[in-house]
């Protein structure tokens, strides 16, 4: 084992096993798990067309882009490049926390998918209101505790939930600069057209 991974094994141990407290036990699991957590997402979502109304679709559409390419990422490209195995069948003692299949680990795709989402939404929201702030920031502390869930719940190790991060973040960027792209080239470069062949 590598200096790298005794670091990461170490801080696993650290957190999954000493930071831990039965009264937190029934957040993580509900964080970690998609189908308890969904109405979250839920209100997010609604949260999103209220305040934006038509634009808001267009950000949701953007948001499930971005989540898929960072799902396809972790578990689609990473896991089955590096092979990582998980901790609780890694290491001896493991807090584990809920039934685990004998699936890869690195990177967490939950930890993807839920910065993927985060970030786009400070990109659109961080400049707003009061409200627009405010929700910006219940969202990047959501994305931050079903990262740490994984951890928590004894599934991933912390590089496991930083690549998933990486990954996310980057998802989140590339689909907003191509957003941004395809709408300055074709709608307002479109615009600028018809104003010049009128004129």
């Amino acid at each position: 084992m590598g200096l790298l991974e005794q670091a990461d094994a170490w801080l696993f141990r650290l957190l999954n096993l000493q930071l831990v407290h039965p009264a937190a036990d029934d957040l993580m699991l509900f964080l970690t798990n998609w189908k308890l957590s969904a109405q979250i997402l839920v209100l997010a979502a609604t949260f999103m067309l209220v305040r934006r109304g038509k634009d808001g679709f267009v950000i949701l559409l953007l948001l499930l882009i971005a989540v898929g390419i960072a799902d396809f990422t972790a578990s689609g490209i990473m896991k089955p490049l590096f092979h990582r195995v998980r901790p609780c069948f890694a290491l001896d003692g493991v807090r584990l926390l809920v039934n685990q299949s004998h699936s890869w680990s690195f990177a967490s795709s939950h930890a993807a998918n839920s910065t993927a989402i985060a970030s786009l939404v400070w990109i659109f929201f961080w400049r707003g209101a009061l409200v627009d702030k405010a929700f910006t920031i219940i969202m990047i502390v959501y994305a931050s505790l079903v990262a740490f869930s994984r951890i928590y719940i004894g599934v991933h190790y912390p590089g496991d939930v930083l690549g998933g991060m990486v990954i996310g973040l980057v998802s989140a960027t590339l689909v907003y600069t191509a957003a941004a792209w395809t709408i300055k080239r074709f709608v307002h470069g479109g615009a600028m057209r018809s104003m010049g062949s009128v004129s």
